[in-house]
């Protein structure tokens, strides 16, 4: 026996109005975040794995955080490697919104839906979130159309990506990895912060390594810089002496001394609690069970 005919879900019009509901709830009781689509760079074709990948764009979009008592996840994990953030949340974003403000035909986005491995900025918190799973089938179909996507995200750790997205708090990041700081002489013009500096390795430039600028200090001559990378692919290194040259402004310089420098070294604990361990911790090597004879 068929379905009556007389009740249908699939109304145009109760199908707009549910989602203008929707919408204004979560512009009501929402947040403003940040998504970053991720950008491949060079996908790895057997575990399909992209490590050097990096993120140009950004898009302002608002969202609602499902999690009411706080973030899901382990939390705050103390293992033997260190303290470990395992926060997670789920973001819940109006599908008409998606496509009028992200996925839009002027912008760099060219696809339908957000996507794994993505990234949500929350200023909230000042937390950056990658997206571990896209459910686009919740609610399910209950008026016969999908309003919303639900991201289930965990925390982003940050491994040498290139942010390049305009928003300071995000693109700062950078500044936390691994970064070489040289001392210029006789340098020319200025670095500016983003452009990309090269070292030429052969005489027919064909072989070079490039950086790219995280901070310049005029007044010390100090430049600062990330994501260093050789053309061929080999490992090269910078030398004193060693001639840059900024491949937008034209800025420059010879290095007369090198650092190199992780922003997080400054702040660690590594010695105080190797300190404190051994006032309660037995690291002697002795047989709990008692020696042989």
């Amino acid at each position: 026996m068929a379905v009556n005919q007389y009740l249908k879900p699939n109304v145009r019009s109760e199908q707009t109005l549910y989602e203008d509901i929707i919408i204004e709830s979560i512009k009501n009781y929402g947040q403003d975040v940040i998504y970053m689509p991720r950008d491949l760079v060079n996908v790895d074709t057997i575990f399909q794995d992209d490590a050097v990948s990096k993120f140009s764009s950004a898009y302002r979009i608002e969202m609602y955080i499902e999690n009411t008592e706080g973030f899901d996840g382990d939390g705050d994990l103390f293992s033997k490697f260190g303290v470990e953030l395992r926060d997670e949340a789920t973001f819940i974003m109006a599908r008409r919104r998606w496509l009028k403000q992200v996925s839009y035909v002027n912008n760099a986005i060219n696809f339908y839906r957000p996507r794994e491995g993505d990234l949500i900025y929350l200023p909230l918190s000042k937390s950056i979130f990658e997206i571990t799973k896209v459910e686009d089938e919740s609610p399910f179909y209950q008026l016969s159309n999908l309003p919303v996507f639900k991201m289930r995200c965990q925390l982003f750790e940050y491994s040498d990506e290139d942010m390049d997205t305009g928003v300071a708090a995000i693109d700062g990041i950078e500044n936390t990895g691994y970064t070489k700081e040289f001392v210029l002489q006789s340098h020319t013009l200025q670095f500016e912060i983003g452009e990309i500096v090269r070292k030429v390795i052969d005489s027919d430039n064909s072989i070079y390594l490039d950086a790219e600028v995280t901070a310049w200090n005029d007044a010390s001559n100090t430049l600062s810089v990330a994501h260093i990378g050789r053309s061929d692919g080999k490992f090269a290194e910078y030398a004193d002496s060693d001639s840059l040259t900024g491949l937008t402004t034209g800025a420059t310089g010879i290095i007369s001394t090198r650092t190199e420098k992780i922003d997080i070294n400054d702040t660690n604990q590594n010695a105080e609690f190797d300190t404190f361990a051994t006032d309660f911790i037995d690291f002697s090597e002795t047989n709990p069970f008692g020696d042989p004879v």
